[in-house]
C-alpha cells in the first residue's frame, strides 16, 4: 500500500472523490497523481515530475496548456456575460457566433446546432432525435439504436448503451432493450486469410444489413459510429468500409450519427474525419477539440430533413441548462480561430502527421509491435504476443497496463485499451516533439518487454 499523507490533497481526494473509469478499490490503496499544471505540451504533478502530453488530456487538449488567447477571452466574456441560456426564445450573440460558424465549417451541409455540454450529452441528444424524427413522420416503431461492438460514445444512459462495451454495461443493467450492436471492423484482429479490406468491409457491410433484417427494417431508427474509433482501439477503418455502409443505412432509412467528437476539429489531419471518407450523415455530434478542453462544450449539428421536421412540429421539450453557454461559445470561437490563424489543421495533415507517422513505423522493429495505426494525430500502436500469427497475450490487457505505466514512469502520457496503446497528442507538437514521444515511447516497449519476458516466458 502506498503512503499517503495525512491533509495532502491525495488523502483528501481519497476522502471525497468518486473517479470515473478509476479502479475505486486500487484508488483507496495508492491514491492519485495530482497534476498541478500544464503549459504548451507538458503536465507536471505536485512532485514536480515534467510528463510529455501524448494523449491531449481525453482526446480533447487540442492546443495544449496555458493559451494566453482562449485564457484571455474567457475572462472576457465573464466580464460582459457569465452566463446565459438559450430557453423559451433567448439566445446570446456568442451561442449564435458559434452557430453559424460550425455551419459554416461542415463537412456536409447541416441546417441547425443544438447545445450541450459534453460528448456524452451530444450522442444522447441525438438518439432522441432520432427518435422524435420518426414518432414525427409517423414511425413511431423506428426506435432501435444500432452501435458497433468495441465503439464508445458516452457514459450517460442511452450513449453507453449505444456503446459496444460489455464493461460499462454491466454493473448498471445496460444496454437498455432497443439498443443492438453490429460487428466490430478490426481488420488486423478479425480478417480470415487472404481476405482484402474491400473484401472483410463488404463482410461488416452485410453483417449490419442481417442484424436489420432480423430486427426487422421498421424497428430500426437509426446508426450511430465514429469514423475513427477512438476508445475502441483507436482504429482505422478498412477500405471501402464507409461506403459500403452507408449503401445499407440508406437502403432501409435508418439515420446516421456521426460521432466526431473525437474526430472533430483538426484530429485526424482534416477539420471532420467524415471528409476523408464521404460521409454524409444525418448528425454529427462534436465535443472535446471544440474548445481544445478548456470549457465544457458539445454540440448536435442536424441535417435539413430532420430540422425540418423538428420545427414542423412546434413545441420542443428538449435542452440542458448550460446549452450555448456564453463563455464556453466564447472559447470555442477563439479555439476555431487559432486553429485556422496558425494552420494548425493543415500542417497535422501536411507536415507533423506523415512525420509522427513515419517515426511510429520506426517501431514495426520492436517484438512487441504487432501494427502501427495513424490518422493526423490520431492512431494506435498494436502489441502482440506473436506477430505472424496476430496472437494476443493473456490475459488482455495486461501487457498494455505494464507499457502503460512504464510511459508514466518515464515521463509520457499515453493511454492504453485492452493491449493497444492509444495516440492523440496536441495538435501543436512539432518534428522535434514527435522525436521525444518516438524515444520514451521505445523506451517504455523496451521496459515492457523485459516485463513480459519475465512474467510470460
Amino acid at each position: 500500500m502506498t503512503y499517503v499523507a495525512p491533509n495532502s490533497v491525495q488523502a483528501r481526494d481519497i476522502a471525497s472523490i468518486v473517479h470515473p473509469q478509476t479502479n475505486l478499490v486500487r484508488h483507496l490503496e495508492e491514491g492519485p497523481v495530482v497534476i498541478s499544471r500544464g503549459q504548451g505540451i507538458y503536465v507536471w504533478d505536485d512532485a514536480g515530475q515534467k510528463f510529455l502530453d501524448g494523449a491531449a488530456g481525453l482526446w480533447c487538449a487540442s492546443l495544449g496548456y496555458a493559451s494566453e488567447r482562449l485564457a484571455r477571452v474567457a475572462y472576457e466574456q465573464m466580464k460582459k456575460l457569465g452566463y446565459a441560456h438559450l430557453y423559451r426564445h433567448t439566445t446570446n450573440e456568442p451561442g449564435v457566433d458559434l452557430a453559424e460558424k460550425l455551419l459554416q465549417i461542415a463537412p456536409v451541409p447541416m441546417s441547425k446546432v443544438l447545445f450541450q455540454c459534453s460528448g456524452s450529452e451530444a450522442n444522447d441528444t441525438a438518439i432522441k432525435l432520432v427518435w422524435y424524427y420518426h414518432a414525427a413522420i409517423g414511425k413511431p416503431g423506428k426506435r432501435k439504436i444500432i452501435g458497433r461492438r468495441m465503439g464508445y460514445h458516452g457514459s450517460t444512459s442511452a450513449a453507453i448503451s449505444a456503446s459496444g462495451k460489455p464493461d460499462m454495461h454491466a454493473d448498471f443493467g445496460l444496454p437498455f432493450p432497443d439498443f443492438r450492436h453490429t460487428e466490430y471492423p478490426h481488420y488486423y484482429r478479425r480478417h480470415t486469410d487472404g481476405e482484402s479490406e474491400e473484401q472483410f468491409a463488404a463482410r461488416m457491410a452485410d453483417a449490419l444489413e442481417a442484424l436489420i433484417l432480423a430486427e426487422g427494417p421498421d424497428t430500426v431508427g437509426g446508426f450511430i459510429a465514429e469514423p475513427v474509433m477512438g476508445a475502441g482501439g483507436g482504429l482505422t477503418p478498412p477500405r471501402t468500409y464507409w461506403e459500403k455502409m452507408q449503401a445499407v443505412l440508406r437502403k432501409y432509412d435508418v439515420l446516421f450519427i456521426a460521432d466526431e467528437v473525437i474526430c472533430g476539429f483538426g484530429r485526424t489531419g482534416h477539420w471532420f474525419a467524415s471528409e476523408m471518407y464521404g460521409i454524409e450523415a444525418d448528425f454529427m455530434t462534436l465535443a472535446k477539440g471544440i474548445t481544445s478542453g478548456y470549457a465544457p462544450l458539445s454540440a448536435v449539428m442536424v441535417g435539413d430533413r430532420v430540422a425540418d421536421t423538428l420545427i414542423a412540429s412546434g413545441e420542443f421539450n428538449h435542452g440542458y441548462t448550460y446549452s450555448g453557454h456564453p463563455v464556453s461559445c466564447a472559447v470555442a470561437i477563439e479555439n476555431i480561430r487559432i486553429l485556422k490563424d496558425e494552420k494548425i489543421v493543415e500542417r497535422v495533415h501536411d507536415e507533423t502527421g506523415p512525420y509522427l507517422k513515419k517515426r511510429l513505423e520506426e517501431l514495426l522493429d520492436h517484438p512487441l509491435v504487432g501494427q502501427i495505426r495513424l490518422e493526423g494525430f490520431m492512431g494506435a500502436i498494436e502489441l502482440v504476443k506473436d506477430k505472424k500469427k496476430r496472437k494476443t497475450f493473456e490475459p488482455v490487457g495486461a501487457v498494455g497496463t505494464i507499457c502503460r505505466d512504464h510511459c508514466f514512469a518515464n515521463g509520457l502520457v499515453m493511454r492504453a485499451t485492452r493491449d493497444t496503446m492509444l495516440i492523440s497528442p496536441p495538435l501543436t507538437w512539432t518534428k522535434a516533439d514527435i522525436d521525444e514521444f518516438a524515444n520514451l515511447t521505445r523506451k517504455a516497449l523496451d521496459l515492457t518487454l523485459g516485463d513480459v519476458k519475465k512474467r510470460f516466458g
